[in-house]
Order: structure tokens, then sequence, then C-alpha cells
């Protein structure tokens, strides 16, 4: 990633599907947070390509998950950190699990 590259933050209630990168649905304002105990947070590049999530639970991350992708724009590696625990899961190319 570049310095020049934004990164834009956006919420969500909840994820869709079991594949990687999660697809997170429901999108809420910032403002929408206030009354919720639990939501998702993403980071996207300009691309719109997820960077990173976060479950939030009580203010606290419960989960993260890490996005790295190929040049062609395919899921390389999916690092997942959950009760301190951190999952490397490499894809080829084609975005297959190897």
């Amino acid at each position: 990633m570049t310095t020049e590259q934004k990164l834009a933050y956006r919420y969500f209630v909840s994820y869709s599907g079991i594949k990687l990168p999660l697809k997170l649905v429901n999108e809420i304002s910032e403002a929408g947070l206030v009354n919720r105990n639990t939501y998702y947070r993403g980071i996207f590049d300009s691309e719109d390509k997820m960077l990173q999530c976060h479950k939030i639970v009580y203010g606290e991350v419960e989960s993260e998950h890490q996005y790295h992708y190929y040049k062609n724009g395919a899921l390389q590696l999916a690092c997942i950190t959950e009760d301190d625990e951190v999952r490397e899961i490499y894809f080829n190319e084609l975005g297959k699990m190897v």
C-alpha cells in the first residue's frame, strides 16, 4: 500500500457467506453505532477491496481479519486473529486456498 492510497472505514451490521474475504452486509453510518453492541468495521482501499475487518463487541475488538491481494485482485493471504491466536490462510492467484 502506498502512502498516497486513502483508506475508508465503513461499518456493517453483519456478514454473509463463508468464503474469504468476508462479505460485510447492511452498511450503517458511524452515527448508527451508538445503540449497537456488536458490529463490523471494515477498512477498504481506494478500489473498494477490504484490507482489514474487525468484529467489535461492546466497544472491544473481538476478532480481526487482515487481507492481502495479488496484483490481479485475487486474495493472496488472510490473517485471522481470534482469542490472541493468529491463523494464516494462503491462496493461489486464482483465489483457491492452498
